[in-house]
């Protein structure tokens, strides 16, 4: 795991033997290796040694850092305005704003401490809290920004300055964010099911992000750009950088949008001239997990030709969901029930997201508290725009204890679409209802056509769900609990040459992006949110009705939702008191737009 993989073979021959459907075939065998069965468990390591963890934060050694403003403490943006169409005037492009942007996303949100261990916490979320994700930032004509490529330092809150040049064919201010995956911070403690934990993540920093650029009246914009050109741009193909260091995937690239106007750009480096050499994250791991290393390879994206076209079979994802509109109706203006937090600040919301340790197992909410959380996830809105125009991913939510919902297995459709094969394999032959009395109360309260289809009743499903998500009580004593499911054949496609094997990455990025979107509605609702990803796949697939080797539909990310109980052993710091003031930036600058020597 510590060589970059060469690229892989994107020519469509015909027929089953193509590369693409080879690499599907590799995509397909790795998912069923990396399945937790009721009768043993993905394979990971068999020990751990917890004075020896990967260094959480990687630092580019010899690169310029440069320290970004903490300003977050000053936004006084409500989260429910964060979604009315004009409520934020854009700001302006520049060091001030990315740093917002990253402060937001992510970036520390807190230390904490429990007895002699202490550890920090991000704002976007990631399994283990081990942090697979690495921001990049490409920056032209940026007010106190170098131009060129640079890292983000979480821990410092800063820029390194990776690569210095200028973008060929581009003037004004430009930004670009770019996110990669070190899969051996996640390896390192989960083993071969690490790969899928990684692009979870992903799909969390992708929300992360959405949210924070909200909250400065950006937008972000998809970029296409296959995998080896992406790597490129980013040097992660660099060997010599690299050297025994562990190495990134590339992932995706994002436009910051400031200006509806601003056209739509790639980043074309002209000449960058490169420092910084990766730092070493674990020296001594005591494990190798090759099975990783392939599936990586086989699910890269292909290249992108100059006009934005893709190579065959991509779907390059529209910048908003059309189909979710269409099912929803209009988009819908956040409703606010009686105790909720969503009158507080967004920032202070973002930065203060936990993932829930433990549930209140006698805890009981009212659906109004739930609804604006089940009507976000069949809307439109931010951070929901940053997905597939054809979402892939539904939401089963299994109610345990909401007065007013009857206990039960409910269906979330995401797109219409794919009402036939969600019908045929979870509901069978039994005509579909949608539960009437719930979309008359999501609409009286401003949320718009709530599709919640009710499956079956049973009241005593939260000893089963215990079960299925790894016996761990936060399945069983959460007020609601959901499977991500994914439309696995449909996603990757035929086995020939319309094969989409890297479909298999954006299944995962959109249940992560999913999972940021329940998170921060849990906040807001004033209760909290732990994603799980240990369950026992094929048994939950069972219990959906899923005979042995059918994976028209596959579980991808559990989550639960209730009232946390705290751990007061648990301390709390500021994220950056370790961290001087920063100064602005001087006043002169040069032509193009660096600071003056």
């Amino acid at each position: 795991m510590n060589a970059t993989p060469p690229p892989p073979d994107t020519s469509s021959g015909p027929g089953p033997d193509s590369p693409l459907a080879s690499r599907v075939r590799q995509v397909r065998a790795y998912h069923e290796l990396s399945k937790h069965q009721l009768q043993r468990y993905a394979a990971g390591p068999e020990t751990l040694d917890w004075d020896a963890q990967p260094d959480p934060f990687r630092r580019y050694l010899g690169a310029t850092l440069t320290p970004l403003p903490l300003a977050a403490d000053d936004c006084t943006l409500p989260w429910n305005r964060l979604f009315e169409p004009g409520a934020v005037v854009a700001r302006p492009l520049d060091r001030d704003g990315m740093g917002l942007l990253l402060e937001l996303s992510l970036a520390l949100s807190a230390w904490k401490q429990q007895g002699p261990d202490r550890w920090a916490v991000r704002v976007n979320p990631s399994s283990g809290n081990l942090h697979p994700t690495e921001g990049w930032l490409i920056s032209q004509d940026l007010p106190g920004v170098a131009d060129g490529l640079h890292h983000y330092a979480p821990r410092e809150h800063g820029l390194e300055h990776r690569a210095a040049g200028r973008c060929a064919h581009t003037c004004g201010p430009r930004a670009w964010l770019a996110l990669s995956t070190i899969d051996w911070r996640e390896a390192w403690k989960y083993g071969e099911r690490a790969f899928r934990y990684g692009q979870l993540d992903i799909g969390h920093a992708l929300g992360a992000l959405r949210h924070a650029a909200a909250v400065l009246g950006w937008r972000l914009r998809r970029v296409p750009m296959g995998s080896v050109s992406l790597a490129r741009l980013l040097g992660l193909d660099r060997d010599a950088d690299y050297g025994q260091a562990e190495r990134e995937e590339p992932e995706l690239l994002l436009q910051i949008v400031a200006d509806d106007r601003a056209p739509a750009i790639t980043p074309r480096p002209a000449a960058w001239t490169w420092s910084g050499q990766a730092s070493r994250l674990d020296r001594h791991p005591m494990y190798r997990w090759p099975v990783i290393a392939t599936v990586a390879r086989a699910s890269l994206s292909p290249e992108v030709d100059d006009t934005g076209a893709s190579g065959p079979g991509t779907g390059t994802p529209a910048s908003a969901p059309a189909d979710l509109a269409a099912m929803a109706g209009t988009d819908p203006v956040q409703a606010v029930p009686a105790g909720s937090r969503a009158h507080e600040l967004a920032a202070t919301l973002i930065r203060q997201r936990r993932s829930a340790q433990r549930f209140d197992a006698r805890a009981r909410a009212p659906l109004a508290t739930l609804l604006p959380l089940l009507a976000t996830l069949q809307s439109p809105r931010l951070p929901l725009d940053l997905g597939p125009a054809g979402p892939r991913v539904h939401v089963l939510a299994f109610v345990h204890r909401v007065d007013g919902l009857a206990p039960g297995a409910y269906l979330l459709p995401r797109r219409a679409a794919a009402l036939p094969l969600l019908q045929q394999v979870l509901g069978g032959t039994t005509d579909w209802q949608v539960d009437e009395p719930v979309r008359q109360q999501a609409r009286a309260a401003g949320l718009g056509e709530l599709m919640l289809i009710r499956l079956t009743d049973n009241p005593a499903l939260a000893g089963t769900l215990r079960t299925l998500n790894c016996h761990q009580a936060l399945g069983s004593d959460a007020l609601v609990a959901l499977a991500l499911l994914g439309e696995f054949d449909a996603s990757l496609g035929p086995a020939d040459d319309g094969a989409r094997p890297w479909a298999y990455r954006d299944l995962f990025h959109e249940a992560g992006l999913l999972g940021q979107v329940l998170y921060l509605e849990a906040e807001a609702a004033g209760l909290a949110g732990t994603g799980i990803g240990c369950y026992f796949d094929d048994a939950t697939h069972q219990l959906l009705g899923l005979a042995p080797g059918d994976t028209r539909l596959q579980s991808l990310y559990h989550f639960t939702v209730g009232v946390p109980v705290r751990d007061g052993r648990i301390t709390s710091e500021p994220p950056y008191a370790h961290r001087l003031p920063v100064l602005p930036p001087p006043p002169s600058t040069d032509a193009d737009g660096d600071p003056a020597p």
